[in-house]
């Protein structure tokens, strides 16, 4: 795996955490921001070929 494909799927696991926190406690506009994030991740992977998986939050 190379160091692209490490980071990136390091971003998303850390974007699923921050996400599912934020949903956690109620705060929604983190939650908003945070889906956000995550989506552009897993578009910035199929992009690239980068076989996140179906744990997508």
């Amino acid at each position: 795996m190379d160091a692209f494909t490490a980071g990136l799927l390091q971003r998303i696991r850390a974007t699923e955490s921050d996400l599912t926190m934020a949903r956690e406690t109620g705060d929604d506009f983190l939650a908003e921001v945070e889906q956000a994030e995550l989506d552009d991740l897993h578009r910035l992977a199929a992009e690239h070929g980068v076989e996140v998986g179906a744990s997508r939050v």
